[in-house]
């Protein structure tokens, strides 16, 4: 397992889905919330599960500037070309950790039905964060919906090329990372969010979410060769 996660450089792999989802994709985040009618930052501070307090400082990052609903066509171009260079680089992830030859066209079309279905599993979470005041049924719907969107992730950006019953233990263990992440960022990250607020302003609250999108990154590798170890251990004793 641990040769596996080597050969996929996971660690090199998630700093630099951190730079690129910020510089990339959270401007695409932004545009696309907007025009549905949600939040981002609120959507942000869903995926980290952060406090009141700690929404506050993330969304003083979110605020509009002057002339900011200016939109032109090249620009809209580029925000869409940084969203899909994030789909395609966790794409790329998965073909290799499950030795998944890519295939151009197929590739773009799962890549951009995945950030339509990121945007929406977003505001679901958001939605579900907000109406559910019980930390318990809170905590058992975010990983029931995340269960979902990374089993479907998976199966998307392979381009089914591999079976719903071998993605199951790999969606499994990506969404207990995943919840185990959001609840130590719901602990950890509320509180150190605030405090480099208040020591650095709005760089702080960047390096924190930098911080955790690492962390997204790593989750992301562990879940998949998990998952894969494990659907191939099984098949390996059934045919015994």
């Amino acid at each position: 397992m641990w040769g596996r996660l080597s050969a996929a450089d996971f660690f090199g792999h998630s700093f630099q889905l951190s730079a690129l989802a910020f510089l990339c994709f959270f401007p695409f985040l932004i545009l696309i919330t907007a025009a549905v009618g949600q939040d981002a930052a609120k959507v942000l501070a869903g995926w980290l599960g952060l406090n009141q307090q700690a929404a506050q400082a993330v969304s003083a990052l979110f605020k509009p500037g002057p002339g900011s609903g200016t939109l032109t066509l090249v620009s809209a171009l580029l925000l869409i070309v940084g969203a899909v260079a994030v789909a395609g680089t966790l794409q790329s992830w998965y073909q290799v950790l499950f030795d998944v030859p890519a295939r151009w066209w197929r590739d773009l079309a799962a890549r951009l039905a995945w950030l339509a279905a990121l945007v929406a599993y977003g505001a679901a979470q958001a939605g579900v964060g907000s109406a559910l005041a019980s930390l318990p049924l809170r905590g058992l719907s975010g990983f029931v919906m995340a269960l979902l969107f990374w089993w479907g992730t998976m199966r998307l950006l392979l381009d089914g090329t591999a079976t719903w019953r071998f993605l199951l233990p790999a969606a499994l263990a990506t969404s207990v990372g995943w919840t185990g992440l959001g609840l130590f960022s719901a602990r950890y990250f509320s509180a150190t969010i605030v405090a480099n607020d208040q020591k650095y302003g709005p760089v702080g609250v960047v390096m924190v979410i930098l911080s955790w999108l690492v962390a997204v990154g790593v989750v992301i590798h562990l879940g998949a060769v998990v998952g894969r170890e494990y659907a191939e251990h099984r098949a390996a004793r059934s045919q015994c």
